[in-house]
């Protein structure tokens, strides 16, 4: 649990470590994260000497791995820009529309039927995205890429079934050598910022594969001691502290509009826990022994 707890507030408090990367852009922070994740995961794995997965890498999860990097590539840029920029509000947002997306994808995927409490906080999360499109006078686009990105990943991670540490040892692996050209080429334009701004921004960047690393394994450690239902409940940690860095750190607006459409957001993901909670207790209640009766 503590290991859990860990992990989800780590990455609650992105938003207060990316800003001290500047005056590096998103593109450089994401080129030198994915380079230095690398490193990372694999001082951890050599450490634990754990190289027997690489017997099981196969074309087809190899190509689902790569897939997998494409796209968490975009959700780190997309959140590295949107708390860079200011909008970090707008990113938390993102994840806490994830779990939606995510059971909307069970739908389209997998064709799992929703129960009716289910297709609510599907029916409320929609709202929630009109009353912000209005409120923005644009859609929420950052929060909408952020949670598709995401949700996308997970839906890649499933049919790859690779541990999360190794699985992020092959995605930075596939995005090492872009990431490492465009930070050559910023470097031969002279646009580079990683040894340029001083030794303490230059071992921020280098900290990013760190602060990548670290709360994945302690996420490891807790996924496979903590039962899933709780883990469901921890992951509203990491969007509530990014929003509270927003609105209270960063001061970022809030009008009553926009406070609508994340009220919207949270009776959904309220209607949503309450749901599954529920349904897991059926199904607990229905799969214990019937007194008398043979097992």
């Amino acid at each position: 649990m503590v290991c859990g707890v860990a992990a989800y507030v780590l990455w609650g408090l992105f938003p207060l470590y990316w800003p001290l990367l500047k005056p590096a852009g998103a593109l450089e922070i994401l080129a030198h994260r994915v380079m230095w994740s690398l490193v990372a995961v694999l001082a951890v794995l050599a450490v634990r000497r754990q190289w027997a997965w690489l017997r099981t890498l196969t074309r087809r999860r190899v190509g689902l791995l790569a897939a997998a990097a494409l796209v968490i590539s975009v959700n780190w840029g997309t959140y590295i820009y949107a708390v860079n920029a200011g909008r970090t509000i707008e990113a938390a947002l993102g994840y806490f529309i994830n779990p939606l997306i995510s059971v909307v994808f069970g739908v389209l995927v997998f064709r799992e039927r929703l129960r009716r409490w289910q297709w609510a906080a599907v029916g409320l999360g929609a709202a929630a995205v009109l009353v912000l499109t209005v409120d923005y006078g644009r859609p929420p686009w950052i929060a909408l890429v952020l949670a598709f990105s995401f949700g996308t990943y997970g839906l890649v991670k499933k049919f790859a079934d690779m541990p999360s540490a190794e699985g992020l040892t092959v995605e930075t692996a596939v995005m090492f050598v872009p990431a490492l050209a465009f930070a050559a080429a910023l470097e031969l334009r002279g646009d580079a910022t990683f040894g340029h701004e001083g030794a303490g921004q230059a071992l921020l960047l280098v900290g990013a594969g760190v602060v990548t690393a670290v709360p994945l394994l302690l996420f490891n450690a807790a996924a496979v001691r903590v039962p899933m239902t709780t883990i469901g409940m921890l992951q509203y940690l990491a969007p509530v502290l990014q929003f509270l860095i927003g609105l209270l750190v960063q001061h970022e607006e809030m009008p009553p509009s926009r406070w609508a459409g994340f009220l919207l957001v949270w009776l959904a993901l309220v209607t949503l826990t309450w749901d599954g909670l529920r349904s897991g207790r059926r199904a607990r209640r229905a799969a214990r022994p019937v007194p008398g009766t043979a097992s």
